[in-house]
């Protein structure tokens, strides 16, 4: 009996110490400390030999390890160590070909999304000499030449060349000028609609230089007949904007919303050695997009992606670098678009032949094709999505791939000989994996994660897939959590009355109480080909963990139209962008609102961009099913938005007005019921607060009573200073105004 009474004891004693230790996530947690902030990995880049691997540590050094044994073998560069060095650290670094040289990137300025201004500094290993690009002025996307004697880089929309042996700078392009023509970088809408998902900075730039450094392709924008766009700036955090502390100043740039006149896009190359241009045919239509330039692995020919502005028929030229002259390869189409995918998987092998990414047969799937644009094999099948190719390897003749074939909630890492007699997984954990390989594919670095586990980086060896080294386990994160007190999400499906399945998580309240009904936050993003429903640790713990800590059920599901669900599921929003994923979002409130433990008087839904669009949508349809809504950076009409990405889906209001009206929150602001708290950034280049201030009035009009709040100077991700702070504070205290009082 003594004993039992000691054990009682013991155990409450226990759990009165976890209660008083067990920490409450705070806003500034999230926000300002960066306490559950998830460590990586930074600045891996495989080396020539498939043996080593760097990384760039503290900015200031790269630091070369084995692969064998994961090991640190030497310092390649070390800033600190440089005698009389103009700069102390480095955002980025990347190598010549020959690994002898290094370009650094300092003072990056961001222009948009991706673009950015920068000062790169060159790093001779031979002479141990470090010398700056450019003295004459910032620069932009500055590359090596595979010779690894020269760089191009950009300055005032124009290309430069800078020639290391002899350090002298001369110019390839003369007629650059802000808001008119643009060489070598893509325009606003090419920048953010085409972006490449290989890459950390996305598409920034629009030089290639040719595999034997002769010729640097280039796609010329010619932009005078594309619509301006007109930001005001104020005073904001002076002195930044002290010049317009009286009269507001103003940011002016083109963009082309649907519909409306694109850039003309012409492609040329210029020869290094006899300092001239030729222009490549790339057909009589002027109205398309060139979305990608490439070469063939011998340099004998430019490989031009031409896109119809439809984006459902893709053709792949060859141009003679010498003439110009072109001739057409092979063909994409698609009854409704093509993938961006198809730009980026498209992967050249060593003797020509090429990798394509394809939904021709309904699931996204590898294909091959020979030199001469002739398909040669389905290299992946079934009825699952590939999500990312890898490459080739030479030795054992095997194509790595990323695909979710267990379940689109989860993403593992696979390989496929072209005979199909080679073929496994090669991820070992139940979650999300992605891999970095070493250019011989000997080994390969895995990012894992999961719901439950942030993120796991580990090195193998790729023979039999053996572990040889942890190189990021986040264990203080870990232990935060632990302390924190810190629930995963649960996975739920439900079935709408149309008999179609989603998939979706939850987050429940803290103390959770099966017996009591609590009120609902549903968040969202619902975008095309978009995911948020995933087995992974995605952005962590984040405000709405807190949430669910303050007392909501925090509930999420991907509608139709979202991610690895095949074309089918994928595509069913096409001209109908808002119908189909409202539908379902307001499918999932009707059903959250069944669940014993849900207070169906008290549910809110909330998103960003197009989650912000669906909020919109969502309250309409819904009515009173909504007691409230945020809708931070929303599109409200499609006509606001840009060319490329919304004729994509939409095609163009001439040809789809009713498709872009029927679906527009813009038509039925008189529909909705519960509350919304409206929230834009005021220079938001992406999503344009006229979708707010439109909107708004027609709330107005109607006799709706909103909240809003206008962020100035803040871009789409309306963040700076207390911005973040102060933004996520006012939504958690609407929710609790809203739904907790």
């Amino acid at each position: 009996m003594n004993r039992i009474i000691a054990f009682l004891a013991a155990t409450v004693f226990a759990i009165s110490v976890m209660a008083q230790t067990t920490q409450k996530i705070t806003l500034e947690d999230l926000f300002v400390k960066g306490t559950f902030r998830t460590h990586s990995v930074s600045g891996l880049r495989s080396m020539n030999d498939g043996e080593h691997y760097t990384v760039l540590e503290k900015g200031s050094k790269i630091v070369k390890y084995s692969y064998k044994t994961g090991n640190e073998v030497e310092v390649v560069f070390d800033i600190t160590k440089v005698d009389d060095a103009e700069i102390s650290s480095f955002s980025d670094y990347v190598f010549s070909n020959d690994e002898t040289k290094i370009m650094l990137t300092t003072k990056k300025q961001k222009i948009y999304r991706h673009s950015y201004t920068a000062e790169y500094w060159i790093w001779n290993s031979v002479t141990e000499e470090l010398t700056p690009l450019s003295k004459k002025g910032v620069q932009q996307a500055a590359s090596f030449s595979p010779d690894g004697n020269r760089v191009a880089f950009v300055r005032n929309n124009n290309i430069f060349l800078k020639n290391l042996k002899f350090g002298s700078e001369s110019q390839a392009t003369f007629d650059g000028k802000k808001n008119e023509i643009i060489n070598g970088l893509p325009d606003w809408v090419y920048e953010e609609e085409f972006g490449d998902y290989t890459k950390a900075e996305g598409f920034n730039r629009a030089f290639w230089w040719s595999p034997d450094s002769k010729f640097v392709a280039y796609i010329r924008f010619d932009e005078t007949e594309v619509p301006e766009y007109t930001m005001p700036m104020y005073a904001g955090e002076a002195p930044r904007h002290k010049e317009y502390s009286l009269y507001p100043g103003e940011v002016t740039f083109r963009y082309p919303k649907a519909g409306e006149k694109n850039s003309l896009v012409s492609v040329n190359v210029y020869e290094i050695r006899s300092k001239t241009t030729i222009k490549v045919d790339i057909g009589e239509k002027t109205d398309i997009y060139i979305p990608r330039l490439k070469w063939t692995p011998n340099a004998n020919d430019l490989v031009v992606m031409r896109l119809n502005r439809h984006q459902n028929k893709l053709d792949v030229l060859y141009a003679n670098p010498y003439t110009g002259d072109s001739r057409p390869i092979m063909t994409e189409k698609n009854n409704k678009y093509i993938d961006e995918r198809f730009l980026d998987d498209f992967t050249f092998l060593a003797d020509g032949s090429f990798v394509v990414s394809s939904e021709r047969s309904g699931w996204m799937h590898l294909y091959l094709y020979d030199k001469q644009g002739y398909e040669l094999a389905q290299l992946t099948e079934g009825e699952f999505d590939v999500t990312k190719f890898y490459g080739y390897d030479a030795v054992k003749k095997v194509y790595y791939y990323q695909a979710a074939v267990e379940s689109p909630l989860r993403r593992d890492v696979y390989f496929i000989s072209r005979d199909k007699k080679k073929k496994g997984k090669i991820s070992k954990q139940k979650g999300w994996n992605d891999a970095v390989f070493s250019k011989n594919f000997k080994y390969y670095i895995n990012y894992f994660s999961s719901s439950k586990t942030p993120n796991l980086i580990t090195l193998h060896e790729n023979k039999k897939g053996e572990q040889i080294r942890i190189l990021q386990d986040n264990t203080v994160l870990k232990n935060t959590l632990k302390v924190f007190n810190i629930k995963p999400k649960e996975f739920f499906t439900f079935t709408t009355s149309e008999g179609v399945e989603l998939n979706g998580y939850m987050l429940k309240p803290a103390g959770f109480d099966p017996a009591q009904k609590y009120p609902v936050v549903m968040t969202q993003y619902s975008g095309p080909n978009s995911q948020q429903v995933a087995d992974s640790w995605g952005r962590g713990v984040n405000w709405n963990n807190y949430l669910a800590q303050e007392g909501f059920l925090v509930v999420c599901v991907d509608p139709r139209g979202t991610a690895a669900r095949g074309e089918e599921f994928r595509k069913i929003t096409y001209q109908q962008l808002g119908k189909y994923e409202s539908d379902d979002q307001v499918e999932v409130a009707k059903y959250i609102g069944t669940l014993p433990y849900v207070d169906k008087n008290n549910i809110a839904i909330w998103g960003w961009s197009y989650g912000g669009f669906m909020t919109c949508l969502s309250m309409e349809k819904g009515g009173k099913l909504f007691k409230a809504g945020i809708a931070v950076a929303p599109v409200t009409s499609w006509r606001f938005y840009d060319s490329v990405y919304t004729e994509r889906y939409m095609r163009t209001p001439k040809e789809n007005p009713d498709g872009y009206d029927d679906n527009s929150p813009l038509s039925h602001a008189g529909d909705i019921k519960g509350r919304l708290l409206i929230i834009h950034g005021s220079a938001d280049d992406n999503v344009h607060t006229q979708n707010t201030f439109e909107f708004t009035e027609k709330m107005v009009q109607a006799g709706v009573q909103f909240d809003m709040a206008i962020y100035i100077n803040r871009n789409h991700g309306i963040y700076g200073g207390n911005t973040t702070m102060h933004l996520y504070t006012k939504m958690t205290n609407f929710l609790k105004e809203q739904l907790q009082k």
